[in-house]
């Protein structure tokens, strides 16, 4: 049962995190510092300080996700652009990172395996196919290595992943059914870190299993379960577990992304869901069926020409311009 008193008061925190606590001038002038960082060693052609370059592409992500919460939260616009940009970032975070396996082995991850399935996901639904397939090719092939460190807590993260790879007819160790399963035996046969891993997906074991069915009633029911689990931990709000973050505690991406999936499928969705999760203002954002890019960040511009222009091995040098 969800406590809606509970609910609306994590909400009323979750906005006023990027009212009071982490504020948009001050995440915009550690944009800046680190643009001036940035332009320098590019301005040098430095390749001995380049991973600063790699460094500071999360402070580009700090910046547009701070300025998505401060015009859908806070000015109340109906705005996907800085999301989009986020997981651009996150895309270019994973092809700088494999520059530096060679030349800097023990590099901590600049990126989560959460965020590049989030991002995978959403590419998806902007219906960005080239980059979607660039970046599903380095998960899939990095998967359970460094690059793409598979020792995930979250269960509604293994849910899209599971998800996607079901609806694009992909396996990722040999499977696309009880992924999580799979990657825990493989990883501890492998004596690698699987403790995480969980070893059930509680209310998504039940949606993967009927995700397909014809039946809008169950269709409906699922989701409304989807929504309670969602909205239960995500009132726990500034707590370590499942939603309990301020960057994606209240955007029920996980609903959006199986809505989304069963609309290509053909199959029908609810016209509408009427739960309070599903009524904020980041579960209303719309995708349409080819998203149009973002402009260019200019700071991220510079960063894949420079990379572009230094490391042949570069990922992006295979595919010509990306994101246009």
């Amino acid at each position: 049962m969800i406590n809606s008193k509970k609910f609306e008061v994590a909400f009323k925190r979750y906005i006023n995190n990027f009212v009071e606590g982490i504020k948009f001038e001050d995440v915009k002038e550690k944009y800046n510092i680190s643009r001036s960082k940035i332009e320098k060693i590019i301005d040098q052609n430095d390749t001995e300080k380049d991973h600063i370059l790699l460094i500071n592409l999360s402070k580009i992500f700090s910046y547009y996700l701070s300025l998505w919460k401060k015009n859908v939260l806070i000015d109340h616009k109906n705005s996907t652009e800085e999301l989009k940009q986020m997981q651009k970032v996150v895309f270019y975070q994973c092809m700088a990172q494999k520059l530096y396996t060679i030349k800097y082995p023990e590099m901590i991850l600049l990126y989560s395996f959460r965020e590049v399935v989030i991002t995978l996901i959403h590419f998806a639904m902007y219906g960005w196919e080239k980059e979607e397939a660039i970046l599903y090719d380095f998960m899939s092939h990095h998967f359970g290595e460094h690059l793409i460190n598979a020792n995930e807590e979250n269960r509604h993260i293994w849910f899209l992943l599971e998800l996607y790879l079901q609806h694009k007819n992909k396996t990722i160790m040999g499977t696309n059914k009880g992924l999580y399963l799979t990657v825990r035996r493989k990883l501890k046969e492998a004596n690698l870190r699987f403790g995480s891993i969980p070893e059930d997906l509680d209310i998504y074991d039940e949606v993967l299993k009927h995700w397909t069915t014809d039946h809008i009633e169950e269709i409906e029911q699922l989701i409304s379960k989807m929504s309670r689990f969602h909205s239960v931990l995500a009132s726990e709000i500034g707590q370590l577990g499942e939603f309990g973050d301020f960057r994606y505690g209240f955007y029920p991406f996980e609903i959006l992304f199986l809505l989304h999936v069963r609309r290509k499928q053909g199959l029908p969705v609810p016209n509408k869901l009427d739960n309070l999760l599903m009524n904020t203002p980041e579960a209303k954002v719309m995708f349409g069926d080819r998203e149009p890019y973002p402009a260019w960040d200019p700071v991220l511009k510079q960063i894949d020409q420079f990379y572009r222009k230094n490391y042949p091995e570069y990922i992006p040098n295979k595919h010509g311009e990306l994101f246009q």
